[in-house]
This record gives C-alpha cells, sequence and structure tokens, in this order.
C-alpha cells in the first residue's frame, strides 16, 4: 500500500508527541490535536530509562536527553527511620542495562518534543472525537471545533480516561482505582545535600531526587480512599511524612501548598483484546495505563510510539505493500504482551511497596536487604527485561548524524591537506 499521507494524533502529551516525530521522520503529514490550552504538561517530573532512552535515539533526542542525568552517585531504599534496606549506584544501573536512568520535568521533555516538529503541526485547544475508525476501505474520520479530518491513520494517545479507547472498545470496563493517591513537587531546596532515595513504610511511601537544574522532584504515595483530596495538600503530607528521615523535613519545610500536585492512581486491570481497530492506534496509558510504581508508564508509551511508526514503515518496505491493517495488528502483536506483562508487575510491585501489613512489610525488609548484601545486580534484577529492551530497527537519528558529522570532518580534513 502507498505510505499513509495523514496521520491525526489524538492527545499532545508525550507518547502523542513522541509518534508524531517519528511519523514525520517517516514521511508523514502529521496532525496533533491537544485539548489543554497549551501543551505545558500537568504532572512533574519523569523518570526515563535506558529502554525509553534508545526508544529516543531513533528520532535524534536521546543523547540530547541523556545529558540531562544528574543521579551520578549512590542511592537506594530507606525505611521512614533512615535505615538502608538496599543500595544501589547509577554506575551500577548504567553497567547492567548499557545506559543512566534520567530524572527530568516532564515540561522539558515535551518541550524537546515538540521543536521536532514543523510550525503549525500541533493544535492546541482543540477538543478531537473519533467519529470513524475507518478500514481498509475507508479513511478514519475525527471530529474537531473547525470541522472534520480525514487520516489514513489516527493515534489514539489520549490518557488513561481515553474516549478514543471507549470508541474503539465500548465492551471495556476501563480503568479502576489502585487503591493508592499520590503527590508530587519540584522545588528549590537550597542548602540540602542527600542521597537519591525511595522510601517504604506502612501503606506510604516516599522518594527525593535530584534534577539537572538544581531542584528537588519529590514524590510520596500512600492506601487511601479515592476523591479524598484535602483544602491543603502540603498539610497532609506533614501529618503523613513529616517525622520521616532527612531530607523529608527540609522538602516539606521548602514546599508551598500552590507546589504540591495530587492524583489518584487508575489503571486498566484488564488488557485490551488489541491496540488498534481499523486504522486507529492507541499508544501509552490509553493503551495499557499501569500504576507508577515500575516509572514505566511514560517510558512505555515512548517505545510505543516509535514501535508504531517502525511497523508502519515495515509494512510500507514489504514487496507488495500492506494494509494498515496489518500493519498496525503487527504493532499489536509486538506491543501488547509487553506492556501487559510490565503493568501486571508494577501491580504486584504496588501490592508489596504499599502493603499496610507489619508481618508482610518485615518479610519485603528482611529479603530486600539480604539481596542488597549480596550485591546491587540482585537488586536491579527485576528490571531485567524492561531497561534493556532495545528498539527492532538501527541505525538511529542520532548515530546516522554523528557519522555524517565524522564524514565531514573527514572531508574537511582531506580538503585542509590537498
Amino acid at each position: 500500500m502507498a505510505q499513509p499521507t495523514r496521520a491525526v494524533v489524538i492527545g499532545g502529551g508525550i507518547g502523542g508527541l513522541t509518534a508524531a516525530v517519528a511519523l514525520h521522520r517517516s514521511g508523514r503529514q502529521v496532525t496533533v490535536l491537544e485539548r489543554a490550552r497549551s501543551l505545558e504538561p500537568v504532572g512533574a517530573a519523569i523518570s526515563l530509562a535506558p529502554n525509553a532512552l534508545r526508544a529516543l535515539d531513533v528520532i535524534g533526542l536521546g543523547d540530547t536527553i541523556r545529558d540531562l542525568a544528574a543521579w551520578q552517585g549512590d542511592g537506594g531504599l530507606r525505611t521512614p527511620s533512615g535505615r538502608w534496606l538496599s543500595r544501589s549506584s547509577a554506575a551500577a544501573a548504567q553497567r547492567r542495562f548499557g545506559g543512566p536512568l534520567v530524572l527530568l520535568h516532564r515540561a522539558t521533555l515535551i518541550d524537546h518534543l515538540a521543536a521536532l516538529l514543523p510550525e503549525g503541526t500541533v493544535r492546541t485547544a482543540c477538543e478531537a472525537t473519533l467519529a470513524d475508525p475507518g478500514d481498509a476501505h475507508r479513511p478514519a474520520r475525527v471530529t474537531t471545533p473547525d470541522g472534520e479530518l480525514e487520516a489514513d491513520l489516527v493515534v489514539g494517545a489520549d490518557g488513561i480516561h481515553s474516549a478514543v479507547r471507549r470508541t474503539l472498545f465500548p465492551e471495556h470496563p476501563g480503568p479502576v482505582y489502585s487503591g493508592f493517591t499520590t503527590w508530587r513537587v519540584v522545588i528549590p531546596v537550597p542548602g540540602v545535600r542527600f542521597a537519591s532515595h525511595e522510601t517504604w513504610g506502612r501503606g506510604r511511601i516516599w522518594g527525593t531526587h535530584p534534577l539537572k537544574d538544581g531542584r528537588v522532584y519529590a514524590y510520596a504515595a500512600a492506601v487511601t480512599p479515592a476523591g479524598g483530596r484535602g483544602p491543603d495538600e502540603r498539610a497532609e503530607l506533614l501529618r503523613s511524612y513529616g517525622d520521616w528521615h532527612d531530607p523529608i523535613p527540609a522538602v516539606l519545610a521548602a514546599a508551598r501548598p500552590e507546589d504540591v500536585l495530587r492524583h489518584d492512581v487508575y489503571h486498566l486491570a484488564e488488557p485490551l483484546p488489541a491496540y488498534h481497530r481499523g486504522r486507529v492506534a492507541l499508544l501509552g496509558d490509553a493503551a495499557h495505563a499501569m500504576p507508577p510504581t515500575l516509572g514505566q508508564g511514560g517510558n512505555q508509551a515512548i517505545e510505543d510510539a516509535i514501535v508504531l511508526a517502525f511497523s508502519l514503515a515495515l509494512g510500507s518496505a514489504r514487496a507488495g505493500g500492506t494494509t494498515i491493517a496489518d500493519d498496525l495488528a503487527g504493532y499489536s502483536a509486538a506491543r501488547l504482551p509487553r506492556t501487559t506483562a510490565i503493568a501486571r508487575q508494577a501491580v504486584r510491585v504496588a501490592r508489596l511497596n504499599m502493603t499496610r501489613n507489619r508481618a508482610v512489610m518485615a518479610v519485603r525488609n528482611t529479603a530486600i536487604a539480604a539481596l542488597s548484601l549480596a550485591g546491587p545486580a540482585l537488586v536491579l534484577r527485576g528490571f531485567d527485561g524492561i531497561a534493556d529492551w532495545r528498539p527492532p530497527q538501527p541505525p538511529y537519528a542520532s548515530v546516522e548524524a554523528n557519522e555524517a558529522n565524522e564524514a565531514n570532518e573527514a572531508n574537511e580534513a582531506d580538503a585542509g591537506t590537498r
């Protein structure tokens, strides 16, 4: 089949913008429809593991993001009293998985992705509705306040409460409450030095991590009924975490009530039967929302976007071509097993680190401490098969750029010696 001439991406978050960039690089005309008034994301920081960074290499952004890595030394897992249960290091993680772990503000990543798109690609304040998913004989149709768009391909990247998903799979039960809520802040905390850490208490966790720009990213989670938002979430954090180990009290002292973001956590407990229907593909939280306990939600969205673009390019390159349905079926086949397994693992980890059972906590902490004594490799083993993932098709844009630069430098050197 001929390459699609138009792709419409519904949702201008990290997954949607990554897909837009990858599809644009493959020669498609792309339109991104974002209902918010700007691309400034609601949220705080995001952790990008080596798997996502390798995916970003495909669109030439991996090295730029790697340069933002701030975690250089030791870190690990602690108890509320400050006792270390396990130690890990940036160097050990990099050796095991072939790259660093990068924490950065979501807005920074959004800005970098948007800068790779032609002007006018992204339409903000544009509510989009999938009117028809299309099929092999007709295009998909998307309605907007400015009229209807026809597209050879539609990408549903509209988040956990995806309207595109509901249109494609109306019988699916949708997201369920994960049993806990989260708080996040990104703030300067002058004069405080600390090792990057996550702390597990009884039905509660806390994490504190440095960012490259000097600010601190901190997050908390607690088992609580859904919808329990209060008038002052900073006061709630002080009540729950104010007596935990340093630097947690200092972070709370530096935070203002308006700095604290609170969100109840939902996930898709029942996997979708596929990540596509007709000419429409789902990615990210729209396809496989998971608890944040592995830090892989955004990472998997980035992987989705790259594999989607690869699947379409592979179909176009095959002798005789393929249909969009064939290409999207290949995307589903590649992504559904992996993301389902990671989502289930994230649920299991949430049950373990958010447990309120004291006996389970004691066994858990003892086991983690024993593994830590055996070496950091055992602690990191839980990310085997996740952080070591590689995209399906080299060479990547960054490699091509480096090779081109090296060739230019060599030509210039040759010219200078003549």
